[in-house]
């Protein structure tokens, strides 16, 4: 039975923490484990020996901070070496003829990548492949991708694992206890992505332990169609005589796993704070239970950062207003490169109610992939629906898909051969639900039967590249009855015959019915009513048509989709804006309070060059800059906060909005008009403590701190205590922040504590990071813990109250 077998089969158990046994064993405060490891490989192959004792059947390879972005290549490669054969020299002591597998461990590189960061996606992907490209030189048994917080990265990692080997490849991804990464995926999204790119196994690992993860695990195990796999923590960290340790013992981590194995998690093992003793509690308590068989999912999914969709199940609304046939202002965007404009588009349609958006940016002139790439990217940035990608350009839908954090709606493959061999590959590597056209070489068949030949023929060809009919959703192709009395009977015989006969979704563009007819939404809405009764999954329209989605509404309320007619009742509600056009962004705004209002829409919606556009507008016509930033900045940055803080938006949200007062407070200081609208509320020494090289979390807490008017001194990572000491004392900062993502790091934080409350009493230390609760932060002496960046501002504002 070879490694994806076993995995299949279950349960499969992995090692536990690495971390705190290093340490035991003389790993010192803030030294990288990966480089300890060259020195001291005994250490690692006796530590590694022991978990394959007690019962694991593949450990990981000390390698969770090799990358090309903290170590040389030729640093990288040595590092992958000695891992690699400490680990198989531990398998190779053990000489009882039961196989046993080495893994090459990557974790997290420690940037955040683009928009939220400014780590380009190509630049992750290719330092990811040079580790990978090691672990297959040096004969890894498969890539295990752990501990991703940020669903971009841990797609870019599995890109590059799956485009530098032939390997087996699992990941995990460390939630927190609100159950999203830290930049707001959800299970169903996450599970969405990775299964469609090709991961053999997903799962959790580390945050948190075995009780607080298992409902996040039983989410996996109802979207997942792979094996699923869990590695939490001992519980929480808690300092004892100056070392950290954990609250959860063997016996009480293997109970709250084992009910696990019966619901269907395969694949086991330990995060930090666990030992071997870990493992052989779960194995020995679980010996007999077999997990029951990995149920194929057969559902329609799509997703984004942190949004998954099925289709298939209520009617999807997806927002067409992002495609330029028949709008000349959005030609004229696209033409000139007004991508606010774009951005604008799609926060109108889904203030409206769009669900998803179809993105089309084909029109004379433009260079098509490098325009719907940049669309993709910018518009993952100010919006969380599910993206429909839509051209003919096999080049310019390869460079969407690569660059798309989710699983993407591809609009579209159709029964052409040549366009089936273009568009299937694609959709196999970077997966994605596909809309596929019912015409091929002979054109549009005018009859239903002849529309479901073409499916038929589509469906059997996908499934040479492994492409399921779950992944498929066949457009009927909307005709204008101006031209064929028929054409509408012929749509909606088609949709329904295709539905029944292959149990696939389907998807229609509704608005060509009408073409060349007056009063074309009274066509349109009711031939959008006839479709959702034949079975429409997805419908691509207008959501600022009101009588659209009127006729959208009123089908969910009256076939029992809308309870207690809510939906409906907001509908009504909302009607007398419906007639409105949103303004396109950037255009003359007319009165300063329309565009102090835009500039305050802006920033909250994250609309970066239309916050900068409308703040230098207003600044030359006169507005004060101290009036901008009390009155329009500031309330948008504490509505965004209040929702983050509510958990009505997310991270994301939160830093991109951030990111738009930044661009206005940018334009501000250029004009430098009023300095008291710079006027400082005090200064943070913000730092990773040392040997954490991660400062993600940092990062972002510096963001919202000098967006709320702090002057922020980073030090950067993997700073010394007496480098963070100096800095408060030349400074006189009264707030000192330290962030850390690896337990081993923990005691650098503590004693980063304990030396500025020495020497710096005056200092208020707060604290966050991954490894950290409150409790903990209490124990090492820190005057507060922001569980999150905006709980950091608010800790930063009430010491600057206390000591004003």
């Amino acid at each position: 039975m070879n490694l994806k077998e076993l995995l299949q089969k279950g349960p499969f158990f992995l090692d536990g923490g690495m971390g705190t046994l290093l340490q035991a064993r003389g790993l010192k405060p803030g030294e990288a484990p990966e480089k300890w490891g060259m020195t001291h490989p005994d250490v690692i192959t006796d530590i590694q020996r022991s978990y394959y004792e007690a019962g694991t059947d593949m450990v990981l390879t000390n390698t969770f901070g090799v990358h090309p972005l903290r170590y040389s290549l030729s640093e990288c490669e040595e590092m992958v070496r000695t891992a690699i054969g400490c680990a198989d020299k531990a398998r190779k002591a053990i000489a009882d003829g039961k196989e046993r597998f080495v893994a090459l461990d990557i974790g997290p590189c420690g940037r955040l990548l683009k928009p939220l960061g400014n780590l380009d996606f190509e630049e992750a992907v290719q330092g990811f492949a040079e580790v990978v490209r090691f672990g297959v030189k040096y004969g890894a048994d498969c890539v295990f991708i752990e501990t991703m917080n940020d669903g971009a990265e841990a797609r870019a990692a599995l890109l590059a694992a799956k485009e530098n080997s032939d390997l087996p490849v699992l990941v995990s991804c460390a939630y927190g206890a609100d159950g999203k990464l830290m930049t707001g995926g959800t299970p169903e999204s996450v599970v969405a992505m990775l299964e469609s790119l090709g991961a053999d196994a997903v799962g959790v690992n580390c945050s948190l332990g075995p009780d607080a993860l298992a409902p996040i695990v039983e989410r996996y195990l109802a979207a997942a169609s792979i094996p699923v796999l869990m590695k939490p923590n001992a519980g929480l960290p808690q300092e004892k005589d100056g070392k950290t340790v954990y609250n959860v013992g063997p016996e009480e981590f293997s109970a709250d796993i084992v009910p696990l194995i019966e619901k269907g998690l395969r694949i086991i093992g330990g995060c930090c704070g666990t030992t071997p003793d870990f493992i052989r509690a779960v194995k020995n308590a679980s010996a007999g239970r077999v997990p029951p068989a990995v149920e194929k999912k057969e559902k329609t999914i799509i997703a984004s950062r942190g949004h998954a969709i099925e289709l298939g199940k209520d009617p999807v609304i997806i927002g067409e207003r992002i495609n330029p046939t028949g709008k000349k202002r959005l030609r004229k965007a696209l033409e000139e490169g007004d991508m606010a404009y774009v951005l604008n588009e799609a926060i109108v349609q889904e203030e409206h109610g769009a669900e998803v958006l179809d993105v089309n940016v084909g029109t004379p002139g433009v260079d098509e992939p490098a325009l719907l790439e940049q669309a993709v990217q910018e518009l993952q940035a100010v919006t969380d629906l599910p993206l429909q990608l839509d051209t003919s350009d096999p080049e310019a839908m390869r460079r969407a898909l690569r660059v798309y954090n989710g699983k993407a709606l591809i609009n579209s493959v159709n029964g052409k051969q040549e366009v089936m061999d273009a568009i299937f590959p694609l959709v196999k590597k970077y997966g994605g639900a596909v809309v596929a056209l019912t015409l091929d070489e002979d054109g549009i068949p005018g009859t239903a039967e002849g529309r479901l030949a073409i499916a038929e023929k589509i469906l059997k060809e996908a499934a040479k590249y492994g492409i399921g009919p779950k992944d498929i959703l066949f457009d009927t192709l909307t005709m204008t009855v101006s031209t064929d009395g028929n054409a509408a009977k012929v749509t909606l015989d088609a949709l329904k015959m295709i539905r029944e006969k292959t149990g696939c979704g389907t998807v229609l563009g509704v608005s060509n019915v009408s073409f060349g007819l007056p009063v074309r939404e009274v066509l349109g809405s009711v031939f959008l009513t006839l479709a959702l009764e034949n079975g429409l999954s997805g419908a691509i329209m207008n959501p600022l048509n009101e009588r659209m989605m009127g006729a959208m509404i009123s089908f969910r309320t009256l076939t029992g989709r809308d309870e207690n007619c809510a939906a409906y009742i907001q509908y009504a509600n909302d009607l007398p804006t419906m007639q409105a056009v949103t303004p396109a962004a950037g255009a003359a705004g007319g009165a300063k309070e329309t565009e102090a209002k835009g500039l305050r829409r802006a920033v909250v919606k994250g609309l970066c060059k239309e916050a900068a556009n409308l703040t230098r507008t207003a600044l030359e016509e006169g507005r004060d800059s101290l009036d901008l930033v009390k009155e329009e900045i500031i309330p948008a940055l504490d509505e965004v906060g209040q929702g983050f803080e509510a958990k009505k938006i997310f991270l994301p949200q939160l830093m991109m909005s951030a990111e738009a007062a930044e661009a206005a407070v940018a334009e501000i200081k250029k004009k430098a008009a009023n300095q008291d609208a710079q006027a400082s509320k005090g200064i943070v020494v913000l730092a990773t403590v040392k040997g954490d090289i991660h400062d993600i979390g940092k990062n972002i807490v510096k963001l919202l701190l000098e967006n709320y008017g702090f002057t922020v001194a980073d030090l950067g990572k993997d700073v010394p205590p007496e480098t963070v000491l100096e800095a408060v004392e030349r400074l006189h900062a009264p707030i000192c922040g330290l962030s850390a993502l690896m337990t081993t790091t923990v005691p650098a934080m503590a004693e980063t504590v304990k030396l500025v409350h020495e020497k710096a009493p005056w200092c208020k230390v707060m604290v966050g990071g991954a490894v950290l609760t409150e409790e903990y932060a209490r124990e090492i002496g820190a005057d507060g813990y922001g569980k999150d960046a905006m709980a950091s501002v608010r800790l930063a504002e009430r010491y600057m109250q206390e000591q004003a």
